[in-house]
């Protein structure tokens, strides 16, 4: 008779989530999971099957939790110009104490697996739409409310935006100087009235 599972399966997915997002897929082994969450290797195997399928599991949890939020914040109500400035400068998550940034989990993965493995490229794209889609909808709202510049093209804007906060992602996450990296948001945003 197996025994009773001595672990909550949500919170050993969270706190792979962690290990997986600070140190990446490919320097993440086996051991160390076991090691950072407490479980055999049989145990893992057992749960999750594989390291790949606890990795999925991870983008899934990631994008339940971090992606949903940051999404619920971009659509937040308020002036589109602010919201833009809020949501870039929490996106890009400029540390206070000039430590570097871990980024964003998902932008993290599509960075190390590219678009190789078709599991985790479904989940990076779906993750990438939904922030675009959200772009979108508050660069058209703030047209229509008379905050942003008439004649805006929501639709390039988003792609524009959506392509900033990767690159300012990757600088934060490099050590950039915070100031500098809000100047280059406060510049965008400001370009947008």
């Amino acid at each position: 008779m197996p025994r009773p599972r001595e672990f909550d399966e949500q919170d050993v997915v969270a706190r792979a989530t962690d290990l997986f997002w600070r140190r990446g897929y490919h320097a993440t082994s086996t051991r160390d999971l076991g090691d950072e969450l407490g479980l055999s290797p049989s145990s893992l195997y057992r749960t999750f099957g594989d390291k790949h399928a606890l990795f999925l599991r991870a983008l899934d949890h990631y994008r339940a939790t971090e992606s949903a939020e940051a999404r619920e914040h971009l659509l937040c109500r308020g002036p589109a110009p602010q919201v833009l400035r809020d949501w870039l400068i929490r996106m890009v998550g400029l540390p206070e104490d000039r430590t570097a940034a871990r980024g964003c989990f998902v932008v993290n993965t599509a960075t190390e697996l590219g678009a190789d493995d078709p599991d985790v490229d479904l989940r990076t794209q779906a993750a990438f739409d939904v922030t675009r889609g959200a772009l979108r909808e508050v660069l058209h709202r703030g047209c229509r409310e008379g905050a942003l510049r008439a004649g805006l093209d929501a639709a390039a804007t988003a792609e524009i935006l959506f392509t900033l906060v990767l690159g300012l992602r990757v600088r934060a996450r490099a050590g950039h100087d915070p100031a500098e990296l809000a100047e280059v948001v406060d510049t965008t945003v400001r370009s947008l009235q």
